[in-house]
């Protein structure tokens, strides 16, 4: 299908004026097909549109369907939908899996496998079973439904050429939903051996189906719950270029997490992966209050897990999106909680290398914390790889310079410019033309787009932006001193401050006669702990 070919949606195939602001709209409410968005073009061919027969209590031909969802049946005598298996079974293969066994009319991969039939209706799949096969189709399609909290939500579609239950057998994890025929199917039966053979010898069918796998599981519609080791991850929170961000929850404890997985397709990268590594064993090490925490650190399922504490907020990014441009003193207020982070972390000898108002993030009541270590390393390190964000990245980090303390200073001098004024301190999207920015002018003078900064915090931003690194702030610690006449002393000394105290609280259910043995482990428990300053409360409920 050519890119400019308009996909058609099942409302203005059928003209049913069931849409948003369509003529018939008024009588029931809008369909649910036209508002929900999560399957927008998953078809192929010229109806790719979204997907009615894949969307609970649509309002097809003036009736809803059963409760059950079973609206297979008026589904399959649909124009619409007879239409989009015509285009879907014509359509260009390049994006299928069918394409690796039709090259040049032989079929090398199918050599060996099993021919299925499955009949309509029929569940081929089981969620939350071992994921032992995959199956090619052949002919005829298929609908995939997540069972998540007593309900059934329908979240994709799979046709001619595609490939259904490969996550599963890529990831080692059991199969994520549900597979139900909407048609008669044929289908070619791939089993493990089989998979491991063929994507042993064939490195690109390797690439396609880590990037078809990212793809899956980058999803708007619900998601099956996924065990991770001793996490159970939830739904999705957010995704990146190279991650999916889930909320998740400690599987024995309960304690809610965040979990960061780096997309399999990603994985095959070696730098990627090491970076990837590289920033959960950098923020393991490091324990501040304005640096954000790595409880767990997972490898199963061919990709690598980060397990972090959860936050609620917003990225300093968003904020200043949502604000236009932040107050002088919540703006220096926010460059010293990030102060107070790099110089614990430069006392450790860790480099961030990316800091930026996308890394910083402000949860509830203006506390920040530094995330994404990911490119972090040594003090002294030459930075060959020019690694960073490139509106914010150092002079010393284009050329592969050594980095220090001051690479950092540099970096947040730019974020706390774009604090102040709302806009980039070099501007613009043209990746070569801001390197050159950087390596030939210093950072401008904030007061040319806000004349009523505070001359402490108009100069903190020119100092740090200095293209010399020898012209910055030597460390954190001299910015925080600068900007004692914006934020009160205290402010600025976190040992003046009334130190923040948390309480967990753990609950052991046991039966009475192994009383004596859990006694002598809260006693070593509490040696332990009472260690580290912690103070131990116990208390019994008797006969729960």
């Amino acid at each position: 299908m050519a890119d400019d070919q308009k996909q058609l949606n099942c409302w203005e195939y059928t003209g049913c004026g069931k849409e948003p602001g369509g003529m018939h709209v008024d009588e029931s409410g809008p369909c649910p097909a036209s508002t929900d968005a999560a399957l927008d073009g998953v078809n192929g061919g010229t109806n790719g549109g979204r997907l009615c027969w894949a969307v609970d209590n649509t309002l097809c031909h003036n009736h809803t369907p059963d409760k059950d969802g079973d609206n297979l049946t008026s589904c399959l005598a649909c124009p619409f939908f007879q239409k989009v298996h015509e285009t879907e079974d014509a359509g260009d293969l390049r994006t299928k899996f069918l394409r690796f066994v039709t090259m040049d009319g032989a079929k090398p991969l199918v050599d060996g496998l099993e021919f299925k039939h499955v009949a309509k209706g029929e569940r081929f799949i089981t969620q939350d079973t071992p994921g032992d096969n995959a199956y090619i189709i052949q002919k005829g399609s298929c609908r995939m439904l997540v069972e998540k909290a007593g309900e059934v939500h329908t979240v994709g579609h799979r046709g001619l050429g595609d490939i259904v239950g490969v996550t599963a057998l890529l990831t080692g994890a059991p199969y994520s939903s549900h597979a139900e025929a909407e048609t008669a199917m044929c289908l070619w039966v791939v089993r493990r051996d089989q998979f491991e053979a063929m994507v042993e010898k064939d490195r690109d069918l390797m690439e396609f189906l880590t990037e078809l796998v990212a793809n899956r599981l980058d999803t708007n519609r619900p998601i099956a719950d996924r065990a991770i080791g001793k996490y159970t991850a939830r739904e999705i929170l957010g995704r990146g270029g190279f991650s999916i961000v889930y909320k998740g929850v400690h599987t024995v404890l309960e304690m809610p997490v965040a979990i960061k997985m780096l997309h399999h397709d990603k994985a095959l990268d070696s730098d990627f992966l090491a970076s990837f590594r590289n920033e959960a064993e950098s923020i393991a090490k490091l324990n501040h209050d304005n640096i954000v925490k790595v409880h767990d650190i997972e490898e199963l399922y061919r990709t690598v897990f980060i397990i972090m504490e959860l936050l609620q907020g917003e990225l300093l990014s968003t904020m200043i999106n949502r604000l236009g441009r932040l107050s002088p003193l919540l703006a220096a207020d926010f460059i010293v909680q990030t102060c107070r982070g790099l110089e614990y972390a430069h006392q450790h000898g860790i480099i961030h290398r990316d800091i930026n108002t996308s890394n910083l993030f402000i949860q509830v009541g203006d506390r920040l914390k530094i995330m994404d270590f990911g490119l972090a390393c040594q003090t002294g390190t030459e930075d060959f790889g020019a690694s960073g964000t490139a509106a914010f990245m150092s002079p010393e980090q284009i050329d592969g310079d050594p980095v220090d303390e001051r690479t950092d200073i540099y970096s947040l001098g730019l974020a706390a410019y774009e604090m102040v004024t709302g806009e980039r301190a070099f501007p613009g999207s043209d990746v070569q033309a801001l390197l050159d920015g950087h390596l030939t002018r210093d950072a401008p003078d904030p007061a040319e787009k806000v004349s009523d900064l505070p001359r402490a915090l108009r100069d903190m931003i020119c100092k740090a932006g200095k293209r010399n690194p020898d012209e910055r702030y030597a460390n954190a610690r001299e910015i925080m001193e600068d900007l004692t006449a914006i934020l009160p002393q205290c402010d600025l000394q976190p040992e003046c401050a009334v130190p923040i105290r948390k309480m967990t609280t753990l609950f052991l259910i046991y039966e009475d006669g192994k009383q004596e043995e859990i006694t002598r482990l809260t006693e070593e428990f509490s040696i332990k702990v009472k260690e580290l300053g912690v103070m131990v409360k116990a208390a019994d409920f008797r006969d729960i």
